[in-house]
């Protein structure tokens, strides 16, 4: 059983589920389910495809999800990001609206479930590790941008398009002379509306007497009360006739059974998108799922959502859909509706199945404003203009990173975007490794303490070099560890003893150990021994696996105190006062 339940994680919390938490699901699902519908609709336009695939992807993989995932209120579905990337990269393959378009999508979710239940059985969740957080904010900040640029020429009623921002606003410019004013007296009440709803509702009815979980409710339903009310004034004021366009006829039923293509052309054409899809939609799943997880003091398998979430798009692509991934705000709102297993879920799947079966004729006369305003609101709260700021006070290499991925993703395009922040993160950490921090150090004063020279006043010796090395000895920083103690040894004719403090070394490879002995030589050649201290066990383990340790000139202490005060010792002359090497450069 125990077996089992780490790749059925159903078995798990199944077997406590009792009537206390079925109440607690099913109350988080209606509220879920109430949020999904309106976003699942807009998230397929988003993503160029029918609305009702939208509601496609939020029935079969939240059931599948409930049964291989491990977080207990994560929401599965159509998200904004994902759902930009799959309007990048299918619309690479055919124009929004064609048959074609549709298979490419429903090809992408499953090769991303694929890869991503690929990835899980290897236990390979540390690659997304390759995205830092300043590549993730920043492609999430960038993407909040070209997703909120792309609706306004639905709340507009104009024709425009772009694949990058320049083209977006340079075709807005162009066309919005073509306004049209119904179009835009639905769009922008709906969009302020809906800013209202998400900051402010909830208080206003609070104030005005509703108990704060009833409010909280109200104003979830926020979206779904736009929706109605700009129904209502289509057909109160015959808005259709007015030019504004509306989502039209939306097929009554459960998802249809699909196939993704087989096509090896096809396939070879969206591997690189699907990997990317899949990456960006783990890395924002797991991380909303963790900061959920830990509020309740529970925990997540990261190997384990990889599996589910690849469950989750294999089931997308069978049943019609598109990629799908955990949703943030969705993902909060199930938590704070008091959501106890992946059971609620599975229970707001049966929600929008509902829905799929008799509310979709009521959906014909809903504007598409509507729709794009649900977009708009949802994504400008992903944009972040704090993190520039705050990451070039801190780190200008991550700033960089973070930078170079917003520039790009807005000018090239969400693909090139997510690449080029990779490949600047992966650069400027091997830079970093390249170029360790290391500094020479001395006692402080009646301690047992060894720090830096330059910060504190600290006691030291001539004859005698403590360097502390901050970095385990790679190939990438070999070669300047070992430029850098011989230039320190330079500089002091009258040094005798070098003792290299390894309290921060982890690993020592085979090019770090080739420069610790050409260190070893130089030094020994010089009359000058060398000499370790604080050496980790599994370190030292590898160090006696060679020659090395016979062939060092000098011995290997235990603590750096007792090897500076031994060589401290050793030109036979009495110790002067401690102010005589008190280093003053206090910084």
């Amino acid at each position: 059983m125990p077996a089992l339940a780490r790749y059925f994680p159903i078995l798990e919390w199944g077997r406590s589920y009792n009537r206390s938490v079925l109440t607690n699901d099913l109350m988080a699902a209606v509220i879920v389910t109430i949020m999904l519908i309106p976003q699942s609709l807009a998230y397929a336009l988003l993503a160029g495809l029918p609305p009702v695939v939208g509601l496609y992807a939020s029935i079969m993989p939240l059931v599948l999800y409930a049964i291989f995932g491990t977080s207990r209120t994560l929401a599965v579905g159509p998200v904004a990001v994902v759902s930009l990337m799959t309007a990048s990269a299918a619309g690479a393959i055919a124009a929004q609206g064609t048959a074609e378009y549709l298979e490419a999508a429903i090809t992408l979710a499953m090769l991303s479930g694929v890869m991503l239940a690929a990835l899980g059985l290897l236990r390979a969740g540390f690659l997304a590790n390759l995205l830092s957080h300043p590549v993730i904010s920043g492609f999430i900040t960038a993407s909040g941008i070209l997703i909120a640029t792309s609706q306004l020429k639905h709340i507009l009623g104009v024709k425009a398009g772009g694949d990058n921002w320049p083209d977006m606003l340079g075709s807005l410019a162009q066309t919005i002379g073509d306004t049209n004013p119904w179009t835009l007296a639905i769009g922008i009440p709906a969009t302020l509306f809906l800013f209202w709803v998400r900051k402010g509702a909830k208080r206003a009815l609070q104030l005005a007497g509703m108990p704060p979980r009833a409010a909280d409710m109200a104003a979830k339903a926020g979206p779904v009360a736009a929706v109605a009310l700009t129904i209502v004034a289509v057909l109160a004021f015959d808005l259709a006739a007015k030019g504004v366009n509306l989502v039209g006829a939306i097929p009554q039923g459960l998802p249809p059974f699909a196939l993704p293509s087989t096509d090896i052309a096809l396939i070879q054409q969206l591997w690189v998108p699907a990997l990317l899809i899949s990456i960006i939609g783990f890395v924002e799943s797991v991380s909303v799922a963790q900061t959920l997880a830990a509020k309740r003091r529970q925990r997540i398998a990261p190997n384990q959502e990889l599996i589910g979430l690849g469950a989750a798009n294999v089931a997308s692509a069978f049943s019609g859909g598109y990629p799908v991934t955990g949703g943030f705000a969705r993902s909060v709102v199930n938590f704070d509706a008091g959501a106890e297993t992946p059971a609620a879920g599975a229970f707001t799947a049966v929600g929008i199945a509902l829905a799929s079966l008799f509310l979709t004729p009521l959906l014909f006369n809903l504007p598409i404003a509507t729709l794009a305003a649900t977009i708009i609101v949802a994504v400008l709260s992903l944009v972040d203009l704090k993190t520039p700021g705050q990451l070039w006070r801190y780190s200008k290499a991550d700033f960089a990173a973070h930078v170079a991925t917003i520039g790009i993703t807005l000018l090239a395009g969400v693909e090139l975007g997510v690449i080029a922040g990779v490949a600047v993160g992966l650069l400027l950490y091997l830079w970093r490794a390249s170029r360790p921090h290391a500094a020479v150090v001395g006692r402080v004063p009646e301690t047992e303490h060894f720090r830096n020279v330059e910060r504190h006043k600290v006691i030291t010796v001539p004859h005698v070099l403590s360097i502390r090395i901050d970095e385990s000895l790679t190939y990438l920083n070999a070669r300047w560890l070992e430029e850098y103690v011989l230039e320190r040894v330079a500089e002091r004719p009258e040094l005798r003893h070098v003792i290299l403090m390894c309290s921060a070394v982890n690993e020592i490879d085979a090019s770090g150990l080739e420069s610790l002995e050409a260190i070893n030589h130089r030094l020994g050649d010089g009359g000058i021994g060398m000499h370790l201290s604080e050496v980790k066990g599994p370190v030292m383990d590898r160090l006696h696996r060679t020659h090395f340790i016979e062939e060092l000139n000098g011995k290997v202490f235990l603590s750096q105190d007792r090897a500076f005060s031994e060589l401290a010792r050793d030109d036979g002359a009495p110790p002067p006062p401690v102010d005589h090497y008190l280093a003053r450069g206090m910084i």
